[in-house]
């Protein structure tokens, strides 16, 4: 083991197992706004635990001389730091390192690797931010072994310079053809989600080291522009070409197509840009990333997306939580390019879109465009909190703290199994939260380092802390719902089940054609406050239907439909959410729709509140979310006593009062309150 690696990641490598108790008593409590002691003192105790994360890394010695493939002082230091991929969960509270895909024990190899580059990236990010945050010399020298192995699995020269191999074997070995079959394959033969992850590691590499190792940082900087390289070659030589996907105007100069892809290199380019504003070229591309992610938003208050930006160009049919960093993305760029313009997309995002979330059950990997992938990850919460957190330091908006405070609370037990995700006690983030509750207890790479992300970001705002780990249960929600199409109570139509995934959208179920004269009639239930209703409907280019829609037997709108041209979407045919006129009633439950032409194929219905509600509770007191979609200002209420301030659709503060009891505040158009008591 070379003397220069910690002791403490020493201490964590030397088995494949590591004894952990899961969890522990929940952090001291505080009652808003004065904090107890007890919460001062839960907030100034360090969130970040990097005791797991530094199990999951390993070292490796690659072979010599292999053709494209070095790094800094190789020769002198061959061995690399890399984490392990997985972390599976075994008796007694310990875990197993694996790697992805099928073991063969004859050779000793993974079908896909041990080690990957995006989790080398990230993992990069975890300690040069815990390194910068706290001064620790180990968490410096762990940030400076990752690069390392992280740009050794770029590849340096040849037509793919630039790009980056995946995978890595236990013995060192690059694997570029992984099975199952990643693309671009092999990994290195074009743009993907990991060249986006190496800038974005190197990028923040290289402002962290740009005083403290300077010659380091010379070949950070070296790296950094050979994937610039490689950036302008297969992507941005393309900036300024615009397609459509769907009918959706879309920028086609997007890494992968993706503005979540996109926004992990912004994030990097910004770090290089604020530390070296004379760098033209990655000014310039920091730029045009940033122009195309914005042109990704989408949507208005009341009518889907919401006003997110959507991850995929070919798709305006899904949003996923997971890499969902584009508002920290447009934030980040819009400060270090000095234009507050670039941050508009990322505040619409932060203001509507993510009430609109946490309302209908925080972070699901997929709304595609139904809410029907619900599995809930530490990486989809995270990049929800880091997009808050990022545009509030951009507008000192308190709207942002507040929402981020709600959102990392999941960690902690706000989520809808009341079940804390994250355990400061052991740096252990699980993997997953299913939709009937259950945990995923297997603590990978992945999840281990937004989870160490999150409680990074925690530990630099002890305020947002102290709320986030004391008010940690939902004690009420009021927010989307979806009611699938072949619930409906009566329907003379025909129900069928198409293949899930329509390549470019997902099917939630069953799918329910009416064709002319043929009618259905639905139960949405009832709420306090009136409700928006979006059929969700599968169209073809060009094919037309109209269809009267009728809540509680008053019009909610008449639907004329064309299918949208399909342009670079991959498959012909759109599943989308589509709005209707007028809202039903809060107390109508009975949603009824005849075909006047053509054949209208539904999915489901989307039934979202005109007033939305969210409310998380605990030791620490209490915090209400109420959101507005509506175009007028609404009433709405609020309860519990305490301080309860008022924001506009953009996060912007208009007032704040205290109030007991219960009160009755007016939400302006769009707009939110957050009381805290």
């Amino acid at each position: 083991m070379p003397a220069r690696w910690s002791a403490r990641a020493t201490a964590a490598i030397g088995a494949l197992t590591l004894a952990v108790p899961l969890l522990v008593a929940a952090p001291a409590s505080a009652s808003a706004p004065a904090p107890t002691p007890a919460a001062a003192a839960a907030a100034a105790a360090p969130l970040t635990n990097l005791a797991h994360l530094d199990f999951l890394l390993d070292e490796a010695t690659p072979p010599a001389d292999v053709p494209g493939h070095t790094t800094y002082r190789l020769a002198e230091e061959p061995e690399l730091i890399q984490p392990w991929t997985y972390a599976d969960a075994r008796d007694g509270g310990t875990f197993e390192r694996v790697g992805g895909g099928e073991f063969d024990p004859a050779t000793g190899t993974w079908a896909q690797g041990a080690f990957n580059a995006d989790d080398t990236a990230r993992a990069a990010v975890v300690y040069l931010r815990h390194w910068r945050l706290t001064g620790a010399d180990d968490s410096r020298q762990t940030a400076y072994e990752l690069l390392r192995a992280l740009t050794y699995l770029q590849t340096a020269e040849g037509p793919d310079a630039g790009n980056v191999v995946l995978w890595m074997q236990p013995d060192g070995t690059l694997n570029p053809s992984a099975e199952p079959v990643e693309l671009p394959d092999p990994s290195d033969s074009g743009p993907s989600y990991w060249l986006a992850r190496t800038i974005w590691a190197l990028g923040e590499g290289y402002a962290a080291f740009a005083d403290a190792d300077p010659a380091f940082a010379a070949f950070l900087e070296e790296r950094l522009s050979l994937s610039l390289t490689a950036l302008q070659r297969d992507v941005l030589s393309r900036y300024g070409q615009w397609s459509t996907a769907d009918g959706m105007r879309v920028p086609t100069w997007l890494i992968v197509d993706g503005a979540d892809a996109s926004a992990e290199a912004v994030l990097g380019l910004a770090a290089r840009v604020q530390a070296r504003p004379d760098d033209t070229a990655a000014a310039t591309a920091l730029r045009q990333l940033a122009e195309g992610i914005g042109a990704m938003a989408s949507g208005t208050t009341r009518a889907w997306p919401y006003r997110a930006i959507l991850p995929w160009a070919k798709s305006p049919a899904i949003w996923h939580a997971w890499g969902s960093q584009m508002p920290a993305a447009l934030a980040a760029a819009s400060e270090a390019l000095g234009d507050p313009a670039l941050a508009a997309p990322a505040i619409a995002d932060a203001a509507v879109f993510t009430p609109t979330l946490l309302t209908a059950g925080g972070p699901d990997n997929g709304w595609n465009p139904t809410p029907a992938d619900r599995v809930q990850i530490a990486y989809g919460a995270d990049s929800r909190v880091q997009s808050l957190l990022a545009v509030a330091d951009a507008t000192g908006s308190t709207a942002f703290t507040e929402l981020a405070g709600i959102q990392a609370a999941w960690f902690f037990g706000a989520n809808h199994a009341g079940a804390r995700m994250y355990d400061p006690a052991t740096g252990v983030t699980f993997d997953g939260l299913q939709p009937d509750g259950s945990v995923n207890r297997n603590s990978g790479a992945e999840s281990t380092i937004h989870g160490l992300l999150t409680a990074l970001a925690l530990d630099a705002r002890p305020d947002v802390a102290a709320r986030a780990t004391t008010v940690t249960e939902i004690t009420a929600r009021d927010g989307l719902e979806f009611v699938e199409a072949e619930s409906a109570s009566e329907t003379n139509g025909t129900v069928s089940t198409p293949e899930a995934w329509t390549g470019e959208s997902g099917w939630s179920g069953d799918a329910l054609t009416l064709t002319r004269g043929q009618r259905a009639v639905f139960d949405i239930g009832t709420d306090a406050t009136r409700r928006w209703v979006e059929p969700v409907v599968w169209s073809l280019p060009g094919k037309r239907t109209t269809s009267l829609w009728r809540g509680g037997g008053l019009p909610s709108g008449l639907l004329r439909l064309t299918g949208p041209e399909q342009g670079i979407s991959p498959t012909p045919g759109a599943l989308l959410p589509q709005s209707l006129q007028a809202p039903v009633l809060g107390d109508r439950s009975r949603l009824r729709v005849d075909v006047l032409s053509g054949e209208l194929v539904l999915d489901g219905i989307l039934v979202r509140p005109v007033v939305s509600r969210l409310v998380v509770a605990g030791e620490g007191g209490r915090t209400e979310l109420v959101h507005s979609s509506a175009a007028l200002p609404q009433p709405a209420t609020v309860d519990g006593g305490g301080i309860v301030r008022v924001y506009d659709d953009e996060g912007a503060l208009l007032r704040t009062h205290p109030y007991e009891g219960r009160t009755t505040i007016v939400l302006p158009p769009g707009g939110l309150a957050i009381a805290t008591g």
